[in-house]
């Protein structure tokens, strides 16, 4: 699927309703995002529920999930999570990674099915092995807790680090909590702080203060020329991702 086919601004209205009308479901798709989003139109979650089930009932994927989404998070239909689950499994199964991420957080958290942190643990790992940061993330955490998994700090320190590394700020405070504890690796202060900082350039409110809060900390463990080397660690980093 290219770009022009699911951004709603890279086609104009006209073609993307034309398509829809046909029943063109990447059409279908696009516009419902666009009426979801409110881009170019008035949002209107009622209309875009109407255009994601078109296109999820040709088994478009994404629509799939968008619209097992407006079910979990109940706009512009009745909150259902069991309704939720329904498209998220079905995209889940041709492989779509947030939907795989999405049905990990219902079993996680009991929402529509049964509590059961082993089933939220294999389809996190789906995720994670396509790359979805936000289910490398959670990866980490079960590893790190021991839920539906063995405890295993060295795992979780792995998906942290990958989620870390796509600029996933959670993942960075965690890995920064990791190095100032010496838990699953050496205790490493100019590691933490690094990524204390990191953590703090992304996130806001209180989470914003507690990695500052223990970028701080950090930074009383450390010589000057460490303080140094560690502020340029994050500099390096920072230029290295591009937000």
């Amino acid at each position: 699927m290219t770009e022009s086919e699911t951004d709603p601004s890279a086609k104009s209205f006209d073609d993307l309703r034309a398509g829809a009308e046909v029943g063109d479901s990447e059409a279908q798709y696009s516009l419902g995002v666009a009426y979801a989003e409110g881009i170019g139109v008035p949002q209107d979650a009622a209309e875009a529920v109407r255009l994601y089930r078109l296109s999820a009932d040709q088994g478009d994927a994404d629509a799939q999930v968008s619209l097992g989404l407006m079910y979990a998070n109940g706009f512009g239909v009745p909150q259902d999570d069991t309704e939720a689950i329904r498209w998220y499994r079905l995209a889940a199964d041709q492989g779509q990674a947030r939907a795989q991420y999405d049905l990990g957080v219902m079993y996680a958290n009991g929402f529509g099915v049964p509590q059961d942190d082993t089933e939220a643990v294999r389809w996190y790992r789906l995720a994670a092995g396509q790359g979805f940061a936000d289910a490398r993330y959670n990866l980490g955490v079960m590893y790190a807790t021991g839920f539906g998994v063995p405890q295993d700090y060295t795992e979780a320190i792995r998906w942290y680090r990958l989620a870390a590394g796509q600029g996933f700020a959670d993942a960075q405070y965690n890995l920064g909590l990791m190095y100032a504890t010496g838990q699953g690796l050496p205790q490493d202060y100019v590691q933490a702080h690094m990524w204390f900082n990191l953590a703090a350039s992304r996130l806001t409110g209180e989470a914003r203060e507690a990695a500052v809060g223990h970028r701080e900390l950090a930074a009383g463990q450390l010589p000057p020329d460490d303080l140094s080397e560690a502020q340029r660690l994050a500099r390096e980093w920072d230029e290295a991702h591009p937000r």
